[in-house]
């Protein structure tokens, strides 16, 4: 087998300047974010001034398709079916077993992260509580330019259905028209109520805005390019979003006990995304990291996709040498990675340190590509340092939470006296006079 030369960045904790090195390696570079920026305003506007009649155009004119109406960019429901119908036994039984395991891990998640209403009365007869309701129309953007991502579609469906959404409309552009027959497959499994071949920004216009053919949305999740993440970005406060997606990161903690190949290849598993996606390695063994790097220039050669993934690494990866797991784990804080893989001997004790990752892939037998197709857990995750404030995509991003108040004659007197001293306090008479027109006094 051939290899390649390919020298991934290096970075050793020691160093005088680690951090604002690291910090800078993290960064994405900015120099097209304007130009993307008004290209995407331009598109957003004429969708909400002309509703299909600029999501026609843009259609024809980035996805190439030679229709005269939107509704002909709509994919029937029973189209859906044949497509799931038509795949071969391994790709059905591989979709279905995926799916269920989506739906069980999210049908679990609705039941112990508080996603049910609840109320409690006071000694009083006050009564206090939460009304849990779901999302009317939610919008599901799926990527279809470089490659076609099933899982997507299962990923952003499944825990929407499963928190009682009663309408999802997925977008999923089709280039030249090509349908991929799994992700069709995907929408008919995970219950999708419509699908419309198209993307871009004028997807995310569309299902903000809404058209005479496309309806509005509650909330549109899912990842796409920079013009997608620009469009939910400005979209934002129309309707709701779940994440600025960016691209693809994983971070790997290796004690140094792991296999090199096996370590190699999940470097590579976000590194063919696309040429901006970033994987990391940390890991206190300056020979391992040697080794990791030679299996990365004997095994990249038998990548399909290994001009992504070369550009991917020499320009974003980094291999870094730590003093120590401890430390590892505090840098691993830091990054906040979008996918943090512990491979150790005792892979446990690490992940009780680790406070910010969007999913920790726990042991040497966890690769990160489980959790992105079959493992249950959602793959939709903060990306670009988010995760110290952020989550991953679940059934709580389906929901909204009405609190609820019934103050009875009793608590009245005891809380109307309460709010008037405060409005009092802040000026506002009319707050205090509504609460004291209710006091026996």
């Amino acid at each position: 087998m051939s290899s390649v030369e390919i020298k991934v960045k290096r970075l050793n904790s020691k160093d005088a300047q680690f951090k604002q090195t690291l910090l800078s390696s993290l960064s994405l570079p900015m120099a097209d974010d304007e130009a993307i920026d008004l290209a995407v305003l331009k598109i957003l506007a004429e969708v909400k001034a002309k509703g299909d009649e600029a999501v026609l155009s843009f259609t024809k004119q980035f996805d190439r398709l030679g229709v005269s109406t939107v509704a002909e960019l709509e994919i029937s429901s029973k189209e859906l079916e044949q497509a799931y119908q038509g795949l071969s036994a391994e790709q059905k039984n591989a979709l279905d077993i995926a799916a269920q395991r989506v739906r069980s891990y999210h049908e679990r998640q609705k039941i112990e992260a508080g996603c049910h209403s609840w109320e409690y009365q006071e000694s009083d007869g006050t009564r206090l509580g939460q009304k849990v309701t779901a999302l009317d129309r939610v919008g599901i953007y799926v990527p279809g330019g470089k490659a076609a991502y099933p899982s997507s579609v299962l990923m952003n469906a499944i825990p929407a259905k499963v928190a009682g959404v009663s309408e999802v409309i997925m977008v999923v552009p089709t280039p030249d028209g090509a349908r991929n027959s799994l992700v069709l497959a995907a929408a008919y499994l995970s219950g999708v109520d419509r699908v419309f071949t198209i993307g871009g920004a004028q997807a995310v216009g569309a299902l903000a805005y809404g058209t005479k053919t496309i309806p509005s949305v509650d909330k549109i999740v899912g990842p796409g390019n920079a013009y997608v993440a620009a469009a939910k970005r400005r979209v934002f406060g129309t309707v709701g979003i779940d994440m600025i997606a960016g691209p693809s990161e994983i971070l790997v903690l290796c004690d140094g006990a792991s296999n090199p190949d096996w370590v190699a290849m999940d470097l590579f598993s976000q590194a063919e995304h696309d040429e901006l996606a970033q994987s990391i390695l940390l890991c206190p063994d300056a020979q391992f990291i040697e080794k990791v790097q030679a299996s990365i220039n004997r095994l990249l050669p038998e990548m399909p996709r290994k001009k992504v993934i070369e550009a991917s690494l020499a320009n974003r990866a980094l291999l870094i040498q730590v003093q120590d797991m401890e430390e590892a784990c505090e840098i691993a804080n830091a990054i906040a990675a979008e996918h943090l893989e512990i491979c150790a001997a005792e892979p446990r004790k690490w992940a009780e340190l680790i406070r910010h990752a969007g999913a920790i892939f726990i042991g040497n037998y966890t690769s990160e590509a489980l959790g992105d197709y079959c493992a249950g857990p959602n793959h939709v995750l903060p990306t670009a340092r988010t995760a110290r404030f952020s989550s991953p995509l679940g059934v709580y991003d389906f929901i909204k939470r009405s609190s609820m108040i019934e103050v009875s004659e009793a608590g009245a007197q005891t809380l109307g006296a309460v709010a008037s001293t405060l409005a009092h306090g802040e000026g506002l008479q009319a707050h205090a006079r509504a609460a004291e027109m209710r006091l026996k006094k």
